[in-house]
Parts: structure tokens; C-alpha cells; sequence
């Protein structure tokens, strides 16, 4: 159970930046431009949960969100300006090289969840990475960020193997 727990505290800690003063935000609370600004891309949005950190000096609102049933995220600062967007996608749908890195880390491990994270420049979006919680062939839970080209970005599951290296267990 324990090792239930610390996995997804590893995987809910790669979703977000640390951000010491998070603080929820009920969604009547969310500011206006900010609420604009997610039904101007999200128009079907269902919030789920909001929170709000400072992140480089600006107040920055975190909010976990559906649209037609699809799980989604958004990072928007307190004027409306987008620093990404995160949306649900089927495993089927990622790109060739970021599943050959993902099927050659974790062989025979199962998708449990894939979520595309767009960063915003202006007007400017871009896929930049694939968040991936898998299971994996030993039934562990481990979340992977690769980016489009198959580069792993992050990996909850790397530490544990060095770990057990260093121990001389594996």
C-alpha cells in the first residue's frame, strides 16, 4: 500500500512544478480574464479542481478540467495569458518515436493514461512534450514525459531502478 501511495505522489508531483504556496481556488473565485480565457479555448470545460502559485513572479492558475469527456489541464496567468494546456489522448495517437521510447523503457507495460501538454508563446502553441502513466509488465504504476522526437524528458520510475542498483537488490 505504502508503495501504492509513494508511487502516486511521484506521479502527481511530475504533473506539476513545486510550488511551495499553492492554494485552491474554488472555480466562482477564478479571476474573470482567466475564466475567459479557458472558455475561449475550452468552451464544454467542467472544472474539477483550481489551484493558484506564484511561479516566476506572476500568479499562475492550475486547473484540472473535462471537455467531452476528455481530461484536460491549464496553466493561466491571473491576466488570461496561457502557459500551456495539457489534453487527454488515446495511446494510439502518440507519435511513432515517443512510443518505440516508451515500448523500449517499459516492454510489455500497459497505458493507463496519456495527456498531450501544449506550451503557448504568444500565439504560438506547440506540442512539447506526452505525459504517460503506464503499468508496467511487474504491475508498477510509473509516469513518463517524452517528447514528440521520443526523448524521455522524465521518468518516475527511473530513480527506483538506480535505487535498487545501489542497494545490489536488482
Amino acid at each position: 500500500m505504502r508503495h501504492l501511495a509513494t508511487a502516486a505522489l511521484a506521479a502527481f508531483a511530475l504533473t506539476l512544478p513545486a510550488r511551495a504556496d499553492e492554494e485552491k481556488v474554488p472555480p466562482d473565485k477564478i479571476p474573470k480574464a482567466v475564466m475567459d480565457a479557458l472558455q475561449a479555448k475550452f468552451p464544454k470545460a467542467k472544472i474539477d479542481k483550481c489551484t493558484r502559485a506564484k511561479e516566476d513572479g506572476a500568479v499562475v492558475y492550475d486547473i484540472e478540467f473535462t471537455q467531452d469527456g476528455r481530461k484536460c489541464e491549464a496553466d493561466i496567468k491571473e491576466d488570461g495569458t496561457y502557459i500551456n494546456y495539457e489534453k487527454e489522448i488515446p495511446a494510439k495517437d502518440l507519435p511513432k518515436a515517443a512510443r518505440d521510447a516508451l515500448d523500449k523503457r517499459y516492454p510489455k507495460a500497459t497505458f493507463k493514461e496519456v495527456m498531450e501538454e501544449t506550451e503557448v508563446k504568444g500565439k504560438d502553441e506547440k506540442v512539447a512534450a506526452y505525459e504517460v502513466v503506464l503499468e508496467t509488465a511487474d504491475k508498477k504504476e510509473v509516469e513518463v514525459k517524452v517528447s514528440p522526437d521520443g526523448k524521455i524528458l522524465e521518468d518516475s520510475g527511473a530513480g527506483k531502478k538506480d535505487e535498487k542498483k545501489k542497494d545490489g537488490k536488482e
